[in-house]
């Protein structure tokens, strides 16, 4: 049975598949372009559990969220409210969103800028530097082994972080064995687009120290912060509690207990 992710995935495989674009022209742009802000760096070691606040427009399960938000007044009071990173979703047919959001995102701010999108190819990870992302998304359910490996090699050679991300044991496995050093776990199912925090929680134990871990998806307030910071996370990722407050500031600050 074909499943919401499957759909997606078809329709961006679809697109990397037409890319006439030459490869060695992308990743001469892309070494050319300006040093990263510190992504990693951004959500490690800090004494609280850090906070990757989102700029998202929709989703294919809740439909419209803020789809008339302006990118750089949430980015700086995402910044103001104490958020840790940004992501900013860029697939437009699924989630209404656009490079130009991420693009306008980061120049509002100083944060460090994941590229929130459903990465297949070598040119996906090519544009999200084109477009000034400092980090990639690479979601373990999409990928094939050598395309998770390769993909987060490049990432690094570009200089951004790759955030790998995963919904069950043996995606996490997966993630580890490509040596992945920043985890997501995604307590939503992206085949059917449910949450159940208690998968995050569970998997915590099993992502080894020295790996920095976020938690993604179900974090709507303080106390789903705390309970994930007690089992291990460095961060969480939130978006829809965010975007949907009309003081989506002061809604981070009380998210982070501030």
């Amino acid at each position: 049975m074909s499943t919401v992710l499957d759909g997606i995935l078809a329709v961006h495989r679809a697109a990397a598949d037409a890319d006439e674009r030459r490869l060695d022209d992308l990743l001469a742009r892309a070494r050319a372009m300006l040093p990263t802000r510190p992504f990693y760096a951004a959500l490690a070691g800090g004494p609280d559990i850090s906070v990757i606040a989102e700029v998202k427009r929709r989703s294919p399960s809740k439909g419209p969220l803020a789809p008339d938000l302006i990118p750089a007044d949430i980015a700086r009071r995402y910044e103001a409210g104490g958020a840790a990173a940004l992501s900013v979703l860029t697939d437009g047919e699924f989630f209404g969103g656009s490079p130009d959001d991420l693009a306008q995102a980061r120049d509002a701010c100083a944060l460090p800028v994941l590229r929130k999108d459903f990465t297949v190819s070598a040119a996906d990870v090519c544009d999200a530097r084109l477009m000034g992302a400092d980090a990639v998304l690479l979601i373990v359910a999409a990928l094939t082994d050598d395309e998770l490996a390769d993909f987060g090699r490049l990432a690094s050679e570009l200089g951004m972080a790759a955030l790998v991300e995963v919904h069950t044991d043996a995606e996490l496995d997966r993630a580890l064995e490509a040596g992945a050093e920043l985890v997501g776990v995604n307590s939503r199912d992206l085949r059917a687009f449910t949450v159940d925090l208690s998968i995050a929680e569970r998997l915590a134990a099993r992502i080894p120290g020295g790996v920095v871990s976020v938690a993604e998806s179900g974090v709507r307030e303080a106390a789903d912060a705390v309970r994930l910071s007690d089992c291990g996370y460095d961060a969480v990722l939130v978006g829809e509690s965010l975007v949907t407050d009309p003081d989506p500031e002061s809604a981070l600050r009380k998210l982070r207990g501030a």
